[in-house]
């Protein structure tokens, strides 16, 4: 077969190109779906609103664990994640290329704030509303990691907590 073929329909030309995808099987990184195959990965990072300094130990391990759940119950896996001073959360996702970055936020930051007021009530006496509190605060940082820099991302997210509290010491 000769690559591209050419037909010609009327006046319309169709071009069918031809590609010869390679990629081992056994590549750790790389996902295989029905229809494709990717390796998409974001360094997110979002705060408490007001930076309100809410995640204590109790809370943080809790809230860690409830993010891995949703996750997994949306199709999606974080692979690290540390809480940074008690009132930030860096998360490295790898996600399938039907979920969109916002879907993902939107996700994990809405529903552990609905889960995590219902089970710590204690935590609505940080905001002044007494109605349609928010945990988060609405914005959020995302990047996307490639597959050279997903190493470096991992290291700086599995060593947040260290750094800042050398930070905090000077």
């Amino acid at each position: 077969m000769n690559c591209p073929k050419e037909r010609a329909y009327g006046n319309l030309r169709y071009v069918k190109m031809c590609y010869n995808i390679s990629m081992k099987r056994h590549d750790e990184r790389l996902t295989y779906g029905r229809t494709c195959v990717y390796n998409l990965n974001y360094h997110i990072v979002w705060g408490i609103k007001y930076r309100n300094k809410v995640l204590n130990r109790d809370i943080e391990d809790e809230l860690k664990q409830m993010l891995y759940d949703i996750a997994a119950e949306k199709g999606f896996s974080i692979t690290h994640l540390e809480i940074g001073t008690d009132d930030h959360a860096h998360l490295l996702v790898s996600a399938p290329p039907k979920l969109s970055v916002t879907t993902i936020v939107s996700c994990l930051k809405g529903t552990s704030a609905f889960r995590l007021f219902r089970r710590h009530p204690e935590l609505k006496q940080f905001y002044w509303k007494k109605e349609d509190r928010h945990l988060w605060s609405p914005s959020y940082f995302v990047e996307s990691i490639g597959a050279s820099n997903e190493q470096a991302v991992a290291k700086y997210i599995d060593d947040q907590r260290a750094k800042e509290k050398e930070t905090d010491g000077d």
